[in-house]
């Protein structure tokens, strides 16, 4: 009968003398190199690389001013430029909603002399002149606007991405005095979609402003 400590084959050396233990170590160091490479250990490879200048002067450029919200702002746009991107990347009024971006949403809807239009379907350099109003100039001070008010009291609005635009467009109902009743309401304010389904209580908030004015 053989001894038991006899019976128990040896496994083979690692080739070199090299450990299966230090084989695992070197192969774990290698899958992470690149991410430490990238968190900055290199920092002798990459500090020669020349680094692009965080922006370039638009050679297409142009003078366009804008009077929004009651003051003026001198810009240099791309001729190509929409309202909406120019209200949200350069002068910082995130109010106003980027949602399809062809004009069939309306949540970048904003006044333009009192008027509601598509700022994603204006150019900038087309609405120099006349008095632009997004949603951060609708109320005076701490005072809101009727509208606003009015979408609070019968909570008409959910997630409120395109309350901004819903509430311009309201406005621009109102101005325009042509509803008279619920049906004209949602037929005035189609061109503004709420994913969120807050139909009925926008219909309730603008029927309690009209009846008011």
């Amino acid at each position: 009968m053989q001894d038991k400590q006899s019976s128990t084959v040896a496994a083979p050396p690692s080739p070199a003398g090299v450990s299966r233990r230090a084989v695992l170590v070197a192969g774990a160091g290698i899958a992470v190199s690149p991410w430490i490479g990238g968190c900055g250990s290199s920092t002798q490879e990459t500090s020669t690389q020349p680094r692009p200048p965080k922006w370039e002067a638009d050679p297409n450029a142009v003078a366009v001013t804008l009077n929004v919200n009651g003051e003026s702002h001198a810009l240099q746009l791309d001729p190509r430029v929409t309202l909406l991107d120019a209200l949200r990347d350069d002068l910082g009024l995130t109010g106003t909603k980027k949602g399809c971006d062809h004009g069939q949403c309306g949540a970048c809807t904003v006044l333009i002399d009192g008027r509601r239009v598509n700022s994603c379907l204006t150019l900038a350099i087309a609405a120099q002149g006349p008095a632009i109003t997004t949603i951060e100039g609708v109320a005076q001070g701490d005072q809101l606007h009727p509208i606003q008010a009015a979408f609070i009291q019968h909570d008409a609005f959910q997630c409120g991405y395109c309350t901004p635009g819903q509430i311009c467009s309201a406005i621009g109902l109102l101005n325009e005095a042509q509803a008279h009743s619920d049906d004209d309401i949602r037929e005035q304010m189609s061109g503004n979609i709420c994913r969120c389904g807050a139909y009925p209580n926008i219909v309730s908030a603008l029927r309690q402003v009209m009846n008011k004015t």
